[in-house]
């Protein structure tokens, strides 16, 4: 799909879980469509200017992309890290809160005059967790993991995240996943991601999984040192091919 040069961008509010009024930031080309929604799911580090970025790029790429706010309710108005060191101390966002904003998400895309009604979601970090999550409980298109933690091992002991492992929910499935993996990670590691393609094959569920060479974890993340341009580069065309299947 061509990069396309003109698109609209605003942050508005949206009914997320138990109809909570939660901030999201939406991207959309500009066009009669019809266009595939993405709904962005941001890392730990909270709904900060990366995210927002990525959420762009979607639009760019040719599809309405919604990135909601998860830590709306917990610090409203904080500066992306402060919300976000608020959110790691009480433990992470709540996977029944979780879900319920990613739906509310899926709901307000699936609206959008030039929507084609179909939806996907991806997650970075603890957002890939999240989209691995959602794509389980949620009637989705299709699903992108970029090296999501603790979806098959808990925490460490002294981690003050109070998520689970979700692996147990890879039964319902709803849509193909695509997970995107660095060697050199360690959360999740090979491993871990090589039990999870055991356990998604045992249910017979549409998955292809991709662990990139001389790269760990957040390789995509162009702001921090964990940026791995190579695999980056590789990755992207993988996600662009994935929703170009499943969203279009």
């Amino acid at each position: 799909m061509p990069v396309a040069n003109d698109l609209r961008a605003e942050t508005l509010r949206i009914a997320g879980h138990g109809g909570d009024d939660i901030e999201a930031y939406l991207a959309q080309p500009l066009g009669d469509g019809p266009f595939g929604a993405v709904v962005v799911i941001h890392h730990l580090p909270g709904y900060d200017e990366a995210s927002l970025e990525i959420t762009r790029k979607f639009a760019a790429h040719g599809y309405l992309a919604l990135c909601p706010n998860l830590y709306s309710r917990d610090a409203p108005g904080a500066a992306p890290q402060d919300a976000a060191a608020v959110v790691r101390a009480a433990g992470g966002v709540p996977d029944e809160r979780l879900v319920g904003d990613v739906d509310g998400a899926a709901q307000y895309l699936r609206s959008v005059p030039t929507s084609n009604g179909k939806v996907g979601v991806i997650g970075f970090c603890s957002g890939g967790r999240h989209a691995f999550l959602a794509a389980c409980r949620l009637p989705l298109d299709a699903a992108v993991d970029c090296y999501g933690a603790f979806v098959v091992e808990p925490p460490p002991a002294d981690s003050p995240l109070k998520t689970r492992p979700v692996v147990d929910l890879a039964g319902g499935l709803s849509c193909p996943l695509l997970g995107l993996f660095g060697i050199e990670d360690r959360n999740p590691s090979p491993a871990e991601t090589a039990a999870l393609a055991a356990v998604l094959e045992e249910r017979g569920k549409s998955f292809e999984f991709h662990t990139m060479d001389d790269a760990g974890h957040a390789f995509f993340a162009v702001d921090r040192p964990n940026y791995r341009p190579e695999a980056a580069n590789q990755g992207w065309p993988l996600i662009w091919g994935f929703f170009g299947r499943h969203l279009t």
